[in-house]
């Protein structure tokens, strides 16, 4: 299956199922999980990058433990649109995961999704450097997860 439009990640997945978001960090993987009905969102856990098999060991066990079907990758662009190392990096992560199993991968781009995290647990939860250290990487999946699922449900209607 490998990567797919965000649009088509519907139909590449069985209804009624789950989708795991992704904030790629150089240290840590944000992930988040939808719930059955693709309307909501939440931050699920912090895998701290050590080895790719690893990393991917722990994505697919949440998958399964989660019944999740499908991944949404934040791509993170240049402001002018443009894609950096980071982008490729994350595109390269997606091509590697697609090489261990056959699992639909969709890109949505995630620039300031750090910031708007950060300010939301600043401003709204009060929250300490340290503490925000510990979930804005979650947090941030959740964001990008929750756009991409209001992208697709705004498509579909």
């Amino acid at each position: 299956m490998a990567v797919v439009d965000l649009l088509d990640l519907p139909a590449a997945t069985p209804a009624n199922t789950p989708l795991l978001g992704l904030d790629l960090g150089e240290k840590t993987i944000g992930v988040a999980v939808s719930d059955a009905t693709r309307m909501i969102a939440s931050p699920f856990e912090l895998i701290r990058k050590t080895k790719f098999t690893h990393e991917a060991e722990r994505l697919f066990a949440i998958m399964a433990e989660r019944g999740a079907a499908g991944i949404v990758i934040g791509l993170p662009m240049n402001m002018d649109g443009t894609e950096g190392p980071r982008a490729q990096s994350c595109r390269a992560f997606a091509r590697n995961l697609n090489r261990l199993r056959d699992v639909p991968v969709a890109f949505w781009d995630e620039r300031l999704s750090t910031s708007a995290v950060n300010r939301f647990l600043i401003e709204q939860m009060d929250m300490t450097r340290a503490r925000r250290a510990e979930v804005v990487d979650r947090n941030a999946a959740a964001y990008i997860l929750q756009g991409a699922l209001d992208r697709m449900r705004d498509a579909a209607q």
